[in-house]
């Protein structure tokens, strides 16, 4: 009994396997000037390699206060709003991905 105990602990401390990550070519990653970030057809095929992932593409639109998306944005801009000051030299440089893409999200 005290053996079953152990197994299942050490199962359970075992590290998660890494995500695979779509090729970084121009039909998954947007360009920088583009606003940086996955296109639809990257976030389609990490989905398919990553089953039960809940990966979706930005929130660019307008959108309703107190919604879903308007929730995701809130939640993003305030996550890259951190990167901002933890990358100083990103913040600064107005072409850097960081703030490609937080102009994309409309942070």
């Amino acid at each position: 009994m005290g053996q079953s105990l152990l197994r299942s602990s050490e199962s359970r401390m075992m590290a998660r396997k890494p995500d695979k990550q779509p090729p970084r070519t121009k039909k998954y990653y947007r360009s920088t000037k583009s606003g940086a970030g996955m296109t639809k057809a990257g976030v389609a095929k990490y989905r398919r390699d990553n089953p039960g992932s809940k990966l979706k593409t930005a929130v660019t639109g307008k959108v309703k206060k107190g919604s879903k998306d308007a929730k995701r944005r809130k939640s993003y801009c305030a996550r890259s709003a951190g990167q901002m000051k933890k990358f100083p030299k990103a913040a600064k440089d107005p072409n850097s991905r960081l703030r490609q893409a937080r102009r994309r999200w409309r942070c």
